[in-house]
């Protein structure tokens, strides 16, 4: 009698346990929407139930680029939430002659729409001009903001050259590849990943609205904490500048930690690493 009173009883406990992870999973499930505002419509993808967590991808690359560092972060406990950029999937709003204002406006419809309080922004390579605009701009939507893979204060001219080569779908494809691996990704990476996924439209557009952009309107991300996430192999910010945030913002403003074996594509060369980094820092911040 006592054994089929604790196997009934284990039975039962499995049976709830297997109940709450069902139950658990509309949370974790990813979805999409639309969010408008103005003449814009930003596509979004979400997924979790937690603290809000913003992720924006690089230079004329889809939101979707994050999907599994999106999973990891969502399944620790955070509500993250992707805005696809103007001119991917439904995203769609004026392309020209305009500036970073303009996409952290987008940023900032988003977090308005999850009415979840102030969100953590990571803002991966050109991602990370938008972050810090959007925590200029509207300080109280942002909690703190993780710059990842973020560049140099002052651009190196010839990496610019690099990078319009890279991203040049016109270009041949040895060119490409050849400055894709000098750009974005660490020694024994395979560069060809990033043959595919840059969008012409949406590479002018986004360049034409940082040069219109000047750097003082958004460089200081407002007052808000800050996260300078970068990798160990990364030419846009080599080793003589991995300080220059800290010194520049006081390092009780201002976390460093590196990513090591990645460079500027950290997030497709490391992103478990990426994705723990992430989480480690949102725990650590004070609660809104």
């Amino acid at each position: 009698m006592h054994h089929r009173l604790v196997t009934a009883i284990s039975t039962l406990a499995l049976l709830s346990a297997l109940e709450t992870s069902a139950a658990a999973q509309p949370a974790l499930a990813r979805t999409r929407d639309v969010v408008r505002h103005d003449a814009v419509a930003i596509e979004v993808i979400r997924e979790g139930r937690g603290p809000l967590v913003v992720l924006l991808p690089s230079l004329g690359r889809d939101s979707e680029e994050f999907d599994p560092i999106a999973t990891q972060v969502a399944a620790a406990g955070f509500r993250v939430v992707r805005p696809r950029p103007r001119g991917f999937g439904r995203s769609v709003g004026p392309m020209e002659t305009i500036t970073l204002h303009d996409f952290a406006r987008d940023v900032a419809a988003a977090i308005e729409h999850e009415n979840a309080g102030p969100a953590i922004i990571v803002g991966h390579a050109y991602g990370h001009l938008v972050a810090r605009a959007t925590a200029t701009d509207f300080p109280k939507l942002v909690r703190a903001v993780v710059l990842l893979g973020a560049s140099r204060k002052m651009l190196d001219p010839e990496h610019r050259r690099w990078l319009t080569i890279a991203v040049d779908a016109s270009q041949p494809e040895a060119e490409r590849v050849k400055y894709l691996q000098m750009m974005f990704f660490a020694p024994g990476h395979d560069p060809r990943v990033w043959l595919t996924g840059f969008d012409p439209a949406v590479l002018r557009s986004q360049f034409g609205a940082s040069d219109a952009t000047p750097q003082r309107e958004y460089w200081s991300a407002g007052t808000v904490p800050l996260l300078d996430l970068r990798a160990d192999n990364d030419p846009s910010r080599p080793r003589s500048t991995a300080n220059e945030l800290a010194q520049e913002f006081g390092a009780d403003r201002v976390s460093v930690d590196v990513i090591l074996n990645a460079s500027h594509a950290l997030i497709v060369e490391q992103p478990g690493s990426v994705a723990t980094a992430i989480i480690a820092y949102a725990r650590r911040l004070p609660t809104p």
